[in-house]
This record gives structure tokens, C-alpha cells and sequence, in this order.
């Protein structure tokens, strides 16, 4: 890239994925956009042609990558791609900030979301130490869930709610393929395919994929489940959390409920953990609404007319942008310490 800084290396290894491409973008945007970025993936996706910062680029072999000198190690690609290279990459120096969840059983591993410090304490470094080299940067609605349990003790709240209408892109591109194809097919009055889901997802909602289906619904609310309770890891009770899949490309639409004494107390508090609200006059927030915005957004707190104390709270996070930027996050905040 003309112009780099020479100073800071950064491999993004999973380019091509979903979450590669936008975080190259993010990082396009950001304090470190000056930096020396190299893209990498499998072998199967190398010579793919690209572009950072306008300049062309493109996409290595991930099995030849040297990460001597490489300052960041983002991992976007698959959680198998990120276990068989992050001995490399750790053994070279580099510091790893994992998005693929591939790396999430290692002992040493810190879970951050930075929008989180100012209303948490900051993620436990592991025995103490103060130069942990592995950072885990969770999913889109870990982060909304984790903010949104943050925020409820200071409105006299506590445990909270939260059902998660969840993208086909949560899959990858494949699943994005899938559910253009099914529509299509649907549409034209032809047997829909259910290569990926082994279920008809287009025009509708599941609490369940087919038999057949490499990953369970089940599993991935498990995980979702897991992920927030070792971030939160005791601090703040955690929320209840519910997964459904819808028939949408991208973005989670959430319904959030929280019994609460003080909802003027709970809506400064939500914005300082890193939501955004929708202005009065816009749009409710929405699966489209939401595109390119780098934070989960809520609407106005809605009263439950049955409950004394329940509100519920309707939003949409960008999944794929939202993780994106906390990974980011993570790198400028390093960089600045």
C-alpha cells in the first residue's frame, strides 16, 4: 500500500470471507488504516483480487504466509483455519485477535468488547499477566447481549431477556447462496434445495435446521450462551438468551425485556455500553436499517401494559459489521497502550 506504516504489520487470515472483507473495510477506516495490511486465506481461495484503500491486492495462501514481523493476527476465516495457524502466527511474535471462535478453548485467551470498559471492568488477564497475546472479539449478539445485561444493574434491573432473529450470513456466503436460491425456487413454484440448512429457510422461521445440517441451531445458541457468560463472568447476571432463524441475508433483529425501576436511568446507561439509539423521527430499527452501522441500534423502551416494572426493547445489529469494528477495537485500543 503506498503510504503505509512500515512500523505496524497486520494479516487478516480469511479475507475472503464475510467477515474478512468487512473487516479489511473496517480497518480502512480506522486509526491503523496506515498500516502494512496483508490478506491471506486456504489455499482454494489464493490469487483471489481484491483491493485496500483503493490499491489493488491480493489474497495469499494462508499455508505460506511468514508472520515474522506482524504486529496484529486477525482470524476471520473458519475456526479450523484459525486453529491449525495461530501456533504460527504466535510463534513469530504477532499478537491474535480471533473472530472465527477457532480459537476460543485456549486457556490464555481474552474475551474483549473495549465498548464495554467504561461500564465493566476490563477483561481479566489470564494469571494476572498484563501482555496477553490471544484476545477473542465475540459475535454481534454477544456483544448486544453482554451490553445490554451490563446496563440493567443501574436502573435497579436484573437478569434480562433476549431473542435473537438470526441471518442466514451467520453460515457464511454459503448461506447467504442458500436462501437466494430457495426463494428463488420457491418463487418459480420448484422444490427448494436444503444443501446447508436441510430445511426450507426462505419465507421462514425455525427454531430448528434439518437432521442432516452440519451445525444445529441448538449448538449455535449454546455457544452463544457460553461466550456471554465468560465474558460477563459473574459481574452482572446473565441475560436468558433465545435463537430463531429468519429468512434474512444479513443483521440480527432482537427483542430484548428487562423488569426495571427507572427506565430514564436504564437508556443513558444502554448508550454508554455501546448502543445507538434511533432518533424519534426515524425508522424503527431494522435488519436493512441497520447496514454498515458499527453499533447494536434500539429503539424507545416500550412498557409491558401486563407488567408493573417490564419494558421490552426492540433493535438490529449489523452481525457482520458490529464484529468487525469490536475486533478493530481491540487493535486500536492495544496500539494505544
Amino acid at each position: 500500500m503506498p503510504g503505509a506504516d512500515s512500523a505496524l504489520r497486520i494479516a487478516i487470515v480469511g479475507a475472503t470471507s464475510l467477515r474478512g472483507k468487512e473487516l479489511k473495510e473496517a480497518l480502512e477506516g480506522s486509526a491503523l488504516a496506515a498500516a502494512d495490511v496483508r490478506l491471506v486465506d486456504d489455499d482454494a481461495y489464493a490469487g483471489t483480487v481484491t483491493e485496500i484503500d483503493g490499491e489493488p491486492a491480493i489474497v495469499g495462501p494462508a499455508a505460506e504466509e511468514d508472520f515474522s514481523r506482524v504486529r496484529y493476527v486477525f482470524f476471520s476465516g473458519s475456526p479450523e483455519l484459525a486453529a491449525r495457524h495461530a501456533p504460527a502466527a504466535l510463534a513469530a511474535g504477532a499478537t491474535l485477535i480471533d473472530l472465527s471462535g477457532g480459537l476460543s478453548a485456549m486457556p490464555e485467551a481474552v474475551p474483549w468488547i473495549p465498548t464495554l470498559d467504561s461500564v465493566l471492568p476490563a477483561p481479566r488477564r489470564t494469571n494476572g499477566s498484563a501482555s496477553a497475546r490471544v484476545y477473542l472479539s465475540p459475535s454481534a449478539p454477544a456483544i448486544t447481549a453482554c451490553a445490554f445485561a451490563a446496563s440493567l444493574p443501574a436502573a435497579g434491573g436484573s437478569r434480562g431477556q433476549i431473542v435473537f432473529l438470526q441471518p442466514v450470513s451467520e453460515r457464511g456466503q454459503a448461506g447467504v447462496e442458500e436462501l437466494e436460491r430457495q426463494t428463488v425456487q420457491l418463487l418459480s413454484m420448484q422444490p427448494a434445495g436444503h444443501e446447508l440448512f436441510d430445511a426450507q429457510i426462505a419465507f421462514n422461521i425455525l427454531d430448528r435446521y434439518g437432521p442432516a445440517s452440519p451445525v444445529t441451531l441448538l449448538e449455535q445458541r449454546q455457544e452463544l450462551g457460553r461466550d456471554v457468560a465468560r465474558y460477563l463472568a459473574g459481574r452482572v447476571p446473565t441475560p436468558a438468551v433465545a435463537l430463531l432463524q429468519a429468512p434474512v441475508f444479513f443483521s440480527h433483529a432482537f427483542m430484548a425485556y428487562a423488569e426495571i425501576d427507572s427506565v430514564d436511568a436504564v437508556v443513558p446507561r444502554l448508550a454508554a455500553a455501546g448502543f445507538k439509539f434511533a432518533d424519534e423521527d426515524d425508522p424503527s430499527p431494522s435488519n436493512v436499517g441497520v447496514a454498515g452501522e458499527a453499533l447494536p441500534v434500539l429503539g424507545r423502551p416500550a412498557r409491558d401494559p401486563n407488567v408493573e416494572r417490564g419494558w421490552w426493547f426492540w433493535g438490529a445489529a449489523d452481525n457482520v459489521r458490529v464484529a468487525a469494528a469490536n475486533a478493530v477495537s481491540i487493535a486500536e485500543r492495544l496500539r494505544a497502550s
